[in-house]
């Protein structure tokens, strides 16, 4: 099962040993995380994780427990930042939970790491993969420390919908705070103005955006 998978989403599978192959896949299981499963909280190395349905929130918290979201895991995606044993690079904590009811695959850390130490390709496309990801995390940086509140929320508002292919946003006010690095009471008030100027409707089941042009508008 698993080794089907690893020579789809890895490309450098058909380049190392089957003896490496058969230990990746000997250390790899499939596991079921439910909505609100903490999974990893930086202090061990979880693995290397690929989501194969669900979604997974990747976050920091300050000593005063207030987090901020540093990027979401959907279906195909891989996360390389909760395998500090993998790249030792890694030495800020990184929490994940499970948004939704997820199923993924785990490689286990010191697997993972043994053997890339033995291939090249296989350290490389870890490392780039890490790096990738880190474009997010700067992303979010940049949004906070330089973007306006209301711009923000209008591009996550934009982002998500983009994601989901629907008009209806349906995380709360708490989840979009943490999204965009602001307080709740902040992205109540926002989206309250948003609704005074009919570019969005609030309600209990969600965030329904009415006015997609002026919500790009304060986008950009």
């Amino acid at each position: 099962m698993f080794e089907s998978v690893y020579n789809e989403i890895f490309p450098f599978w058909n380049g190392i040993p089957d003896t490496d192959k058969e230990y990746i896949c000997q250390n790899s299981y499939a596991v079921t995380y439910p909505k609100g499963k903490h999974i990893h909280d930086g202090s061990e190395c979880s693995g290397v994780i690929f989501v194969c349905s669900g979604s997974l929130r990747l976050y920091m918290m300050s000593e005063e427990g207030k987090d901020i979201t540093l990027y979401r895991l959907h279906r195909g995606d891989m996360c390389m930042l909760s395998a500090s044993c993998v790249i030792n690079a890694i030495t800020f904590d990184v929490f994940i939970d499970a948004e939704e009811d997820s199923e993924c695959y785990a490689i286990s850390g010191t697997a993972f790491a043994a053997v890339s130490e033995r291939n090249r390709d296989m350290k490389i496309f870890a490392l780039e993969t890490a790096v990738s990801r880190f474009s997010d995390v700067m992303w979010v940086m940049q949004q906070i420390l330089f973007m306006s509140v209301d711009k923000r929320l209008a591009i996550f508002l934009s982002d998500e919908a983009s994601r989901t292919g629907s008009d209806m946003i349906t995380l709360t006010h708490g989840q979009i705070a943490c999204d965009i690095g602001s307080a709740r009471e902040v992205v109540s008030r926002m989206l309250k103005y948003f609704s005074n100027e009919g570019i969005v409707e609030v309600s209990r089941k969600g965030i329904k955006i009415v006015d997609k042009k002026r919500l790009r508008g304060l986008a950009l």
